[in-house]
């Protein structure tokens, strides 16, 4: 089972929160979850923070009620899903004192059988485009370095590494990795680094829209195979601290 589900919201008055307020928020999450954070290696859960436009100065930030707001939680395995889809917030969210509006939830459910079936098992027409939305700072852990780079390979070993965790299909390790890096190509991208606070850390990560393009050489099966990692990326994240609101992604895949 995955789900990702997105609760959209708004604030009554305008609302001043601690830069970091995200990790003490993901807390009270995986509280009311009844999920134990940080005893896994590849956390189940990933979570977006609080999306939508806000003013920042110094060491706060400030939500207004002019605007709409939207906050994910993706579980990636049966219990988390499951946690997730019975997850009851009422009509508010409320943290350090804040009260975020509940206007309406939205929930996709879907299996990693279903995904890996429409995706790759009907053998669909090859996408030739994978248009990418990157909403939260992302960042890969790369030789004790946090790198804040598109990187193809990155990306689809994030995937990877995530799907052959969770997913019951094996779908292979380094090799495809070796493919993939081969037939999928970084064709243009528009991002910015973007500054992430943890606690009193700060983590660099990029932000913005990306598009991979696969070459034409690519065999059917496994450009259909990249799709699905693509598709993955929905619901996983991409990259490293997902669980704390990093590397939230979007996908709009074309075949143009």
């Amino acid at each position: 089972m995955l789900i990702h589900s997105t609760w959209r919201l708004t604030v009554s008055t305008s609302i001043v929160l601690p830069r970091p307020y995200g990790l003490e928020l993901v807390k009270q999450l995986h509280q009311q979850l009844g999920l134990k954070m940080g005893s896994e290696t590849i956390p189940a859960v990933s979570y977006s923070g609080i999306i939508g436009f806000y003013s920042t100065a110094r060491d706060f930030i400030t939500f207004h009620p002019e605007e709409f707001y939207q906050i994910s939680l993706c579980g990636l395995n049966e219990i988390s899903a499951k946690a997730i889809s019975h997850l009851n917030l009422t009509d508010s969210l409320e943290f350090l004192g804040a009260k975020f509006n509940i206007i309406n939830r939205e929930d996709e459910i879907t299996s990693y059988e279903e995904l890996y079936t429409n995706l790759v098992g009907n053998e669909p027409e090859p996408a030739k485009y994978f248009d990418l939305q990157f909403i939260t700072p992302t960042a890969f852990a790369q030789s004790g370095v946090n790198l804040p780079l598109p990187l193809p390979t990155l990306m689809f070993r994030s995937w990877l590494e995530r799907w052959n965790t969770f997913a019951p299909i094996y779908l292979g390790s380094d090799e495809l990795i070796t493919y993939l890096s081969n037939a999928v190509v970084l064709k243009n991208h528009k991002i910015q680094t973007r500054s992430y606070q943890l606690n009193k850390n700060f983590v660099n990560g990029f932000v913005g829209d990306v598009m991979l393009q696969v070459l034409n050489r690519a065999d059917p099966l496994l450009a259909n195979v990249a799709n699905l990692l693509v598709q993955y990326a929905r619901f996983s994240g991409t990259g490293m601290k997902t669980r704390l609101g990093m590397g939230q992604t979007l996908i709009n895949t074309s075949n143009k």
